[in-house]
């Protein structure tokens, strides 16, 4: 099953998040870049690219590939929708924190936000407190975010919603049943 998320869609979707920022300076200087380090020895930290994505990342076999590493899973062993584009791309950086911030995926753009639909069906925009390896002080404190950021990440989930594995996901995340 293919996205129907284009290559065309995810590359205006990364040129509209590169023009935002949850604050007015570069997050990482207050956790130490606590999301892109695992704080437990051997711990993998990566994350899951969404349907499409994979599209506008450099392969393994790419000479410009020096920063990435690829897993291929099966949605279905790691907690995906069932109806998740198979296999799934599990990625992360070889070099954290030191990572180019410009090629990050999707999901790294939008935190310390994550989507989640209310039992209206209505999309709406929540701290990501999910139990992860790091806590993120945006989330955990509640801070302010740059209200363009806010509006950007928004209009993005809202766009990818379209995408039955994408509402699948959040849907399941919202605890909804479609």
């Amino acid at each position: 099953m293919n996205s129907p998320t284009s290559e065309r869609a995810w590359r205006a979707i990364y040129r509209l998040l590169d023009r935002v920022s949850p604050v007015p300076y570069d997050c990482g200087t207050l956790c130490g870049a606590a999301c892109c380090r695992a704080e437990e020895p051997g711990k993998e930290m990566g994350i899951y690219l969404l349907p499409g994505e994979e599209l506008l990342h450099p392969r393994p076999e790419d000479p410009e590939n020096d920063w990435l590493i690829w897993r291929e899973d099966d949605p279905e062993e790691h907690g995906l929708p069932c109806n998740w584009p198979k296999p799934a791309y599990f990625v992360r950086c070889k070099t954290p924190p030191k990572c180019p911030r410009e090629l990050r995926p999707f999901q790294c753009r939008t935190f310390p936000l994550k989507p989640f639909i209310n039992s209206d069906g209505i999309l709406t925009l929540v701290y990501n407190l999910d139990d992860l390896p790091y806590k993120c002080p945006l989330a955990w404190q509640a801070m302010e975010l740059t209200e363009d950021f806010v509006k950007a990440t928004y209009t993005v989930w809202y766009h990818l919603l379209r995408d039955p594995a994408v509402l699948e996901m959040v849907a399941e995340d919202s605890d909804l049943e479609l």
